[in-house]
């Protein structure tokens, strides 16, 4: 598995936006999600989603392969002690070779350097794959919940970096 993670730039805008499309449009038509029902789902990604998040601090990190880009990760400094991990996304050419892990640990990593107690995401209730898969990640959902804006139930799933139950010096 070769690669290099690199951060992104409102300049990535268009590459970005083409990778969240693209490794999110199976899981749009598996739920048939569109345009019109769900709007905000990252199948629909634009260039101005991505400059838009960029605005509000979001740190975009991109994946390149030997072939080309593979995929993409965000992290957002939503509160002091919470980042939220946003737009995992892997071309499907290049799933089930460790590149989501890598995104995965990259963004955790970051995470810790900016000192935050857990990270969180959001998933398609539904797609127990992908929520067996974050959790073998070290995530757990923690609730679900239905917006009257999406077709869908929302698992909310989170890591915990810090323990505040630990004894003080341990994670």
């Amino acid at each position: 598995m070769d690669y290099t993670i690199t951060d992104a730039t409102e300049a990535d805008a268009g590459l970005l936006a083409s990778l969240i499309r693209e490794s999110f449009a199976d899981v749009a038509e598996r739920f048939g999600l569109t345009p019109e029902n769900s709007p905000a789902h990252p199948s629909n990604c634009t260039p101005e989603w991505v400059r838009s998040a960029f605005a509000k601090g979001v740190r975009f990190r991109l994946m390149q392969a030997p072939e080309g880009p593979a995929g993409c990760v965000a992290l957002e400094h939503a509160k002091s002690d919470v980042c939220y991990l946003e737009r995992l996304a892997v071309l499907p050419s290049f799933r089930r070779h460790g590149f989501g892990r890598a995104l995965v640990n990259h963004a955790i990593d970051e995470a810790r350097k900016l000192g935050v107690k857990r990270v969180e995401l959001g998933v398609i209730s539904e797609q127990a794959d992908l929520r067996e898969w974050y959790e073998k990640q070290g995530f757990s959902v923690t609730t679900t919940a239905r917006f009257e804006h999406l077709p869908f139930e929302v698992a909310f799933m989170r890591k915990v970096l810090v323990d505040d139950m630990a004894p003080e010096g341990r994670e």
